[in-house]
């Protein structure tokens, strides 16, 4: 029997790394990493946290022309990777006033289709091929967070 086709994941945390940023995705069964510059992780960020902006970033200026064109942010696939290059799809659903549905599917960065579909309040699928390849990476995932709370906490009483 084969299995579904996609797993449904969700944002579990955005941490800053040297390099950028570190977008853990995942489930109960598994987290894994994809690693996107810093600009993108903060995006995700602010909007996984509803963090006020003091301007629209490009992110709400792509969001505002689909809500203008009456299209929303249906979903979103990461469907495939290559060497640690993760690609995805954004799939867009456009209504007119006559009830036309039309469903369009772009190729697009990880990156800036999981900031989409986090402040679209969209799910975000992983193809089943790429998430039995992707290592868990859980226990680095909790480490990070357990290490980052400590340092928190060194700053409570100042």
């Amino acid at each position: 029997m084969m299995g579904k086709p996609v797993v449904q994941v969700e944002v579990k945390n955005v941490l800053a790394t040297s390099a950028g940023s570190a977008v853990f995705l995942g489930n109960e069964e598994k987290v894994f990493v994809i690693y996107v510059d810093h600009s993108v992780g903060s995006a995700i960020n602010m909007f996984l946290h509803g963090t006020p902006k003091p301007r629209p970033q490009t992110h709400d200026l792509f969001a505002d022309v689909l809500t203008a064109l009456g299209a929303r942010v249906e979903r979103v696939v990461i469907n495939d990777f290559s060497d640690t290059v993760f690609f995805a799809r954004l799939i867009v659903v456009a209504e007119n006033e006559l009830d036309e549905r039309k469903i369009v599917e772009l190729d697009a960065r990880p990156s800036d289709s999981i900031a989409l579909a986090v402040q679209a309040e969209a799910p975000i699928y992983v193809a089943d091929h790429v998430w039995e390849s992707v290592e868990d990476m859980s226990a680095v995932l909790k480490k990070m967070e357990d290490a980052n709370s400590e340092s928190d906490e060194g700053f409570g009483g100042f």
